[in-house]
């Protein structure tokens, strides 16, 4: 599997993102050709009560480096990627490699 993982920082504004990922970019992102696997996390925060150090965390899974590269490079991936200056003001970090499972 090849995986990309995008690491969201808090918003200003939590309702308008979430309203916004939830409505808008997640179904730009699971229309991605070859995506086989898409989960969202929002992580709670820690057991001393601690912010986590991000708001949402996605990860995206392809069967291989190859399919990522075309489903990514084509329509559907690139304006997943130009939506992220609709709703991502607070700054997204983007991981891409592959992933085993263990």
């Amino acid at each position: 599997m090849f995986q990309l993982t995008a690491l969201y920082n808090h918003p200003e504004d939590v309702a308008a993102f979430d309203t916004h990922y939830d409505t808008v970019h997640a179904p730009l992102a699971r229309k991605i050709p070859g995506l086989a696997r898409f989960t969202v996390s929002r992580p709670a925060p820690g057991p001393d009560g601690a912010k986590p150090a991000y708001h949402l965390v996605a990860v995206l899974e392809f069967p291989d480096a190859a399919a990522f590269q075309a489903g990514m490079g084509g329509e559907e991936g690139q304006a997943a990627v130009a939506d992220l200056e609709n709703f991502a003001g607070a700054g997204v970090s983007l991981l891409t490699g592959p992933s085993n499972q263990v």
